[in-house]
């Protein structure tokens, strides 16, 4: 009997040490929240399914959605890549504003925004619980066509520190870029902002090689078919340029080493800031599923523990990871 009473003494410590271990690694897990619903490109929907698929495959990251009600382009992506426990969302044909969009912000280490150019403005509050999740150390990661999203929202702007396109000019801050000569240029000559050639695999440049993001990379990498902005402007203030790629003419360039990759401070929060992304296989690039991993890692904790993967792209070879379901 009292080795019966021993034997049940152990398992059940091994349960509660078991049970606690399990809680503890869950809560470490980084919590993140993609915000979405509206985007001039159609495939959103399946870029904000990729993005959490790959964040919760890394065991690193819990994932969850905040979609606004009224949702602008992507409706049969929607349909075919659904995410679990979404509210129904009503498709309209111009971006329609949607007044009960308020997130928990406060629940999440860090945000990723997958709106796009001519999303609909959020409410006021919100706006303001957001400005206020960040200064006080929430993390934010913008990509792509996120960074042409929200142009009259003053501190989205500073968050970002460079945007493109939603009459953006010179009225918003400089054009930020490097020479060839390897200097940083901040450009306050009048002209719009956001152009891009067409789309094209293009190198990347780590301008930062020390940076918790970048460190590790090659020193230049070959980025998969993507459009290439250029002509970015806005406050750029405390805004570190991590990586560049060259705008060529012949693409339909601006002939200057563009910024692709930027980490950002507002307030106590940080913000990693890429370019890449516009579609699917842009997305699949190990090189952008990488520093976007990273990017979110470091936005929410300000360290990064991933390792940069062994099927990373050089400088002359792309590295692609073909998205399954």
């Amino acid at each position: 009997m009292r080795n019966f009473r021993t034997l049940v003494l152990v398992f059940s410590m091994v349960f509660t040490i078991n049970t606690l271990f399990s809680q503890t690694a869950s809560s470490k897990k980084i919590k993140t929240l993609i915000v979405d619903g509206q985007n001039n490109h159609d495939q959103w929907p399946k870029i904000t399914y990729m993005l959490k698929t790959e964040m919760e495959n890394t065991g690193l990251f819990t994932v969850e959605v905040a979609r606004s009600a009224y949702t602008w382009k992507g409706d049969n992506f929607i349909a075919e890549f659904p995410i679990k426990d979404l509210p129904k969302t009503e498709a309209k044909e111009k971006p329609v504003a949607d007044p009960n969009y308020s997130p928990d912000f406060s629940k999440y280490d860090v945000v990723i925004c997958n709106f796009g150019w001519n999303a609909a403005p959020w409410p006021e509050k919100t706006q303001k619980k957001f400005e206020k999740y960040i200064k006080k150390g929430g993390g934010l990661v913008v990509f792509h066509a996120a960074d042409n999203s929200f142009p009259k929202w003053e501190a989205y702007n500073q968050m970002i520190g460079l945007g493109g396109w939603g009459d953006r000019t010179e009225k918003d801050g400089p054009y930020v870029y490097y020479n060839d000569a390897g200097e940083l240029i901040r450009d306050n000559s009048p002209g719009n902002a956001g152009a891009h050639g067409p789309q094209s695999e293009y190198q990347v440049q780590i301008r930062n090689e020390d940076h918790p993001i970048t460190k590790g990379m090659p020193k230049v990498w070959l980025h998969t078919k993507d459009e290439l902005y250029n002509s970015l402007r806005g406050p750029a203030e405390r805004m570190e340029v991590l990586a560049t790629a060259y705008s060529d003419p012949e693409n339909k360039g601006t002939g200057r080493h563009e910024p692709a990759l930027m980490a950002l401070e507002y307030g106590k929060g940080r913000i990693f800031h890429n370019i890449m992304g516009h579609v699917d296989y842009s997305v699949e690039c190990v090189g952008f599923l990488t520093s976007m991993l990273r990017g979110a890692e470091w936005a929410a904790t300000g360290a990064v523990s991933q390792s940069i993967p062994a099927d990373f792209p050089t400088a002359e070879q792309t590295s692609s990871r073909k998205f399954t379901k």
